[in-house]
């Protein structure tokens, strides 16, 4: 999968991952491989990141909106 982790100002990751765990606005949810198309508003909480190599990040959000389809994940974040 890929994910973008954008803001206004600019794209805080771009990367190959494979899971990403949202603070939803109705609670908290992960994406993984071929997980369905699906388009969610965040609120203030952290992401989490597991990349390909297993490395885990974490980001810290103000809130925004997330899409996921086709295995590309794209996070438009109000601030990080």
């Amino acid at each position: 999968m890929v994910l973008e982790i954008l803001t206004p100002d600019k794209k805080i990751y771009s990367g190959k991952v494979k899971l990403v765990k949202l603070p939803g606005t109705k609670g908290t949810f992960e994406l993984l491989k071929n997980h369905a198309p699906i388009i969610s508003t965040l609120e203030k909480g952290t992401i989490k990141v597991v990349e390909e190599n297993g490395n885990e990040l974490f980001f810290e959000v103000d809130g925004g909106v997330a899409e996921n389809k086709d295995n590309k994940i794209i996070v438009l974040a109000e601030s990080v």
